[in-house]
This record gives structure tokens, C-alpha cells and sequence, in this order.
């Protein structure tokens, strides 16, 4: 009988133990840098960008962290992703619906370009000795926009998109992080749907 209860105690405390470690090794410490989305619908356009946000954490960002005059992920980990669910404006180019990668490059002085990748592959498509080479990305660019960086008053500890419906035909893209923010502008095509549409009728 003691044999049995030794022999259960022990199967029982091997169990646990198994247990235990198996829980310990699904455990895992939360992102550096967070997954995030935002998502808003401006005319008849849902505009989406999926991305992920790393922080500060006492570093400094554009110049050092992110070179100046480089190509630069617009975020951490994946590429950063912006989606239309119609098709759109940016600058003089009118891009179809779809799903395109976001890539940023600073500058040390005037204005920023924004890179919009038609293919949306993943971001080490384009790395070369560990950094964005930018003839390669070039390959699939959609668009390149100006946009001249504002400098925040608050520190912007966590990098973050906004889409702002503005006037709700045309929508205001900003990206802030640090003491930085630039934005692009995207027309949703208003006014040329509704004009599809009165001759559909």
C-alpha cells in the first residue's frame, strides 16, 4: 500500500513538474515593439495601416537610431502596411485598391520622402548587408511623396499612425514618433465615384 501511494505521489509530482516546464516555455515576454493598427473610412475608402510600434526608450531616433537619407521601415519587425479598399490619389499618381508596404525616408534637413511599395513584400526582400537597399525598393515603388517633418511639442514615446477624415473626400496620413511627425495627403476619388455612379442610372 505505501508502494502504491510513493509510486502515485511520485507519478503526480512528475506530472507537475511537466506541467510546469511546459508552461514556462510557452511563456513569453511582451513585443518591444507592439503590434498596432488603425483604420478609418473616409468617402466611400477604408483606409487600414498595420504596423508595429517600437519606443524610444531613451535613444536617439532620427540621425542615429534611423539615418538620415535612408530608406527606413516606417516601423519595427514586418513592413508597414497600408490598405484601400478603393482606389485612390497620392500625388499624381492614382493607385488601385489593394494593400501596399509604407517606407520612410528622413532627411536632415527639408523635406521627407514617403515610399509607397506596390508588392507589399516582406522587408527583408529589400535588405542588402543589413540595411533597406534602396534599388531594390525602387523596383516596386508606387509612389514617392514629400512631406516636411513637424517638430512635437510632447515626445511621442511609442511611434504611432493617425488618419484623420479631413474634409471626408480627402484623408490626412500622419506618422509620430520622438519629437517628430510627418504626413502625406490621400484623395479617396469622391467626386469621380459619384460621378460613376449618376451614370450607372
Amino acid at each position: 500500500m505505501k508502494a502504491t501511494k510513493l509510486v502515485l505521489a511520485s507519478l503526480a509530482l512528475f506530472i507537475f513538474s511537466s506541467l510546469l516546464i511546459t508552461t514556462q516555455a510557452q511563456m513569453q515576454r511582451p513585443a518591444p515593439s507592439p503590434a498596432a493598427s488603425v483604420s478609418q473610412v473616409v468617402g466611400f475608402t477604408k483606409i487600414s495601416i498595420d504596423y508595429s510600434s517600437p519606443g524610444v526608450k531613451g535613444r536617439n531616433v532620427f540621425g542615429e537610431l534611423v539615418k538620415y537619407g535612408a530608406p527606413w521601415r516606417a516601423g519595427a519587425n514586418a513592413a508597414t502596411t497600408i490598405t484601400f479598399s478603393t482606389n485612390v490619389k497620392i500625388g499624381d499618381a492614382t493607385l488601385r485598391a489593394g494593400t501596399y508596404s509604407i517606407f520612410v525616408t528622413p532627411m536632415e534637413s527639408g523635406a521627407w520622402k514617403i515610399h509607397l511599395n506596390k508588392e507589399a513584400k516582406s522587408v527583408f526582400a529589400y535588405m542588402s548587408d543589413g540595411k533597406i537597399d534602396g534599388d531594390a525598393l525602387a523596383k516596386d515603388l508606387a509612389v514617392t511623396v514629400d512631406a516636411t517633418p513637424v517638430m512635437l511639442d510632447d515626445k511621442m514615446e511609442r511611434l504611432a499612425y493617425h488618419i484623420s477624415a479631413e474634409d471626408n473626400k480627402t484623408a490626412k496620413i500622419s506618422m509620430a514618433w520622438d519629437k517628430s511627425m510627418v504626413s502625406f495627403m490621400v484623395d479617396t476619388m469622391v467626386d469621380e465615384m459619384m460621378e460613376s455612379m449618376k451614370g450607372a442610372f
